[in-house]
């Protein structure tokens, strides 16, 4: 078992464990299912994801600013 619980979590494999009564369950890696949730919430929101692809659309046709990241000093 732990052979295919490191192929789900490291090659992000799906692995589908066929049960009688068609009772299929789906094992996916936790960061795949967090993933999946965050697009899921994002998507749902027609809001967000029109903000989304406009912004999308901009990168795409060249409509972008490159800015350069500034050092911030630790005070500790």
């Amino acid at each position: 078992m732990k052979m295919y619980m490191d192929k789900v979590t490291d090659d992000y494999e799906t692995m589908i464990v066929t049960r009688k009564d068609n009772k299929n369950v789906v094992i996916i890696s936790e960061e795949s299912y967090n993933n999946l949730m965050e697009n899921i919430y994002v998507m749902g929101n027609k809001e967000n994801y029109d903000w989304l692809m406009k912004g999308k659309a901009q990168l795409e046709n060249g409509q972008c600013v490159v800015h350069e990241l500034l050092e911030v000093e630790d005070n500790e």
